[in-house]
C-alpha cells in the first residue's frame, strides 16, 4: 500500500527518504573554480532531506517546505536513500532536540551548514551519509590557496557577535 506518508508494511510505516541537491552557483562554480581556486569544483552544494512529504533544510534555523518549493528552486539532482522506519513523531522530536545544534545562531558556512544538517538527518533516518563530494566541500575549498586565505575571514564572520 502507498499513502501520502510512504509505504505501509504491516503495522510499520516506511517513509521514503531523499536528498535534494542544489547548486547555489547555478553552474558558475564549475565554470570559474579552476581559474579562481586552482581546482575544479562542480558546484556550490546546498542539500535538504525529503521525508514525510516535507523538504527539511537548515539556514536561518531548521525549516521545511513542500518538496521543490524552497527558495533554492528545483533540485539539480535527487539522491534516493531508500526508506526509514523511524516514525514521523520521533523524527520531529529529534529535530526539536537538535535545535541547539541547528539554529540561526549556530549556522557556519564552513563548519555547521545545510549539508551538516542533511548529513545528521540521514544518519538518524537511515544510518547513511551524504556523498563525500558534498560533505568535503568546505575542507576542499579551504585547501585551495584562495580558500586558505578566505577561511579565517569566513570563520571570523560567523564567530563575531551580531
Amino acid at each position: 500500500k502507498i499513502n501520502r506518508q510512504g509505504i505501509s508494511r504491516g503495522h510499520r510505516l516506511m517513509a521514503a527518504v531523499q536528498v535534494y541537491v542544489y547548486d547555489l552557483s547555478h553552474g558558475m562554480m564549475a565554470a570559474l573554480s579552476q581559474n579562481f581556486l586552482g581546482r575544479r569544483f562542480e558546484g556550490l552544494w546546498h542539500t535538504s532531506v525529503v521525508v514525510f512529504g516535507r523538504e527539511y533544510f537548515f539556514g536561518q534555523g531548521v525549516q521545511w517546505a513542500a518538496p521543490g518549493r524552497t527558495a533554492a528552486g528545483q533540485p539539480l539532482r535527487v539522491i534516493e536513500y531508500g526508506t526509514t522506519e523511524i516514525p514521523q513523531e520521533l523524527f520531529e522530536e529529534h529535530l526539536q532536540g537538535m535545535a541547539t545544534v541547528f539554529n540561526a545562531t549556530t549556522y557556519h558556512l564552513l563548519q555547521n551548514n545545510c549539508n551538516s544538517f542533511t548529513n545528521e538527518m540521514l544518519s538518524f533516518l537511515v544510518g547513511q551519509a551524504l556523498p563525500e563530494y558534498i560533505r568535503n566541500l568546505p575542507a576542499d575549498f579551504a585547501s585551495t590557496p584562495l580558500g586558505a586565505m578566505m577561511a579565517p575571514m569566513i570563520d571570523n564572520f560567523f564567530r563575531s557577535p551580531v
